[in-house]
């Protein structure tokens, strides 16, 4: 079924580009993508893990604001944008929209019908389909919808959050820059390689990126949070905090046995809502409950960051190397400091013996929970103001989506007076 104008927002309605032309200039409609030549394919490494500065002062300016873009987001069909509960990729793609729209430029999100992400949007579905029904097919009916309003609104790039998506799209004539929020091997780094010379892939950290085998990346881009709408906590309430799915690659049943060998009260907030989740909690997590360890169930919104703002510290005892951990950050900004094993992007997050404590062993760690009070909460906070701001995780995309289009793409509308 083709999206018709009905499908978006009353502000968003599907029309053709007051541009025309093709990318690059001169390529026949409805040809295969292009290739992303050397110029296109950037190493802009590490262009949040160098964005520090003195004092606590927060990135304000949007590169990108010099030219007017549509920029299409399509964003996974599973939850929605932004999550009432867990889900930190929707999250981040909420910012960039709402951040996009802010700079000036236009925005259309593919989403489902129950997002409420305050930009135009191409609704696909009737609402979220939820993780535990995930299919190739869900999201490629999802993807078919999504850039079939994307090729009639005009976009002039497209973000796409999805699996399917980059592939799907190499038969288009859009160029397409996509953001790989899990790892870079088995499966999932085949399918990047394959489209490594058509489609613009960012890496969310350093480490990410490190383990990219032989797919080549764009460049690495940390996520950020919109950290002047997250209270500042005191940490008063008396326990450490876990927050995060029900996963033994998180680490919850490890968190609660380094709680119990610290004395130190610990409340686990974790989605549970798959299968393997409830498989997990009853064979791993429940026998370790009780005493000063308590399950609060799954939270999200304002009451996520009263958890983290009252816990002394958030415990993230991950076993496996995530790409990006958004809930550190929220917890930094916050102000909560970090006890955490070095894995994955822990270090490009936490400021060992500043901002939280690194260690690998869990004596360790249960010894640095009766030390988080010797950290300075406002340097927690001020760590995320910034390193891990939405303004500077938006302002990095914008450089690098006009950086892509000036190789490939030069025609671009100009800016609406002001």
């Amino acid at each position: 079924m083709t999206p018709t104008a009905s499908d978006l927002t009353a502000d968003g309605g599907v029309g053709a580009h007051s541009e025309a032309g093709s990318w690059p200039p001169g390529r026949a409609a409805g040809g295969a993508a292009p290739r992303l030549g050397p110029a296109a394919h950037l190493h802009w490494a590490a262009l949040a893990a160098d964005d520090t500065v003195a004092g606590c002062v927060p990135c304000t300016g949007l590169e990108g604001e010099g030219r007017r873009m549509r920029i299409g987001l399509v964003a996974p069909p599973w939850v929605a944008v932004p999550p009432s509960g867990y889900g930190g990729t929707e999250t981040v793609i909420d910012l960039l929209a709402r951040g996009f729209a802010a700079a000036g430029h236009d925005v259309l999100l593919c989403t489902t019908a129950d997002s409420t992400c305050p930009v135009p949007k191409a609704r696909t579905m009737p609402a979220a389909v939820g993780t535990a029904r995930a299919s190739s097919g869900t999201e490629l009916h999802h993807v078919i919808r999504s850039y079939t309003a994307l090729e009639r609104w005009g976009a002039d790039i497209v973000h796409d959050h999805t699996l399917v998506g980059p592939v799907y799209a190499s038969r288009l004539d859009i160029p397409v820059v996509t953001t790989n929020h899990g790892p870079f091997d088995g499966e999932l780094g085949e399918l990047y390689r394959a489209i490594d010379d058509s489609v613009a892939i960012i890496a969310i950290s350093a480490d990410h990126a490190a383990k990219r085998s032989e797919t080549r990346i764009a460049g690495v881009i940390h996520h950020g949070i919109d950290v002047r709408s997250i209270p500042f906590g005191p940490g008063s309430g008396g326990y450490a905090a876990f927050l995060g799915r029900m996963s033994p690659d998180k680490g919850v049943a490890r968190a609660a046995r380094i709680a119990h060998a610290s004395g130190i009260p610990l409340k686990i907030a974790a989605k549970l809502a798959e299968p393997a989740e409830t498989d997990y909690f009853n064979q791993a997590v429940r026998p370790l409950l009780g005493g000063s360890v308590e399950y609060v169930g799954e939270i999200g919104g304002a009451d996520k960051y009263a958890f983290l703002g009252q816990a002394s510290c958030l415990l993230n005892p991950l076993q496996w190397d995530e790409p990006f951990g958004m809930v550190m950050i929220e917890a930094l900004a916050c102000g909560t400091p970090v006890v955490a094993t070095p894995r994955g992007s822990v270090p490009e997050i936490v400021d060992h013996g500043r901002t939280g404590f690194i260690i690998a062993h869990d004596d360790g760690l249960a010894h640095a929970l009766r030390r988080v009070d010797d950290l300075d909460r406002h340097t927690c906070r001020c760590s995320a103001t910034s390193k891990f701001s939405a303004q500077r995780m938006v302002r990095d995309h914008l450089a690098m989506f006009a950086s892509l289009l000036a190789t490939t793409k030069p025609c671009l509308t100009a800016p609406a007076a002001s």
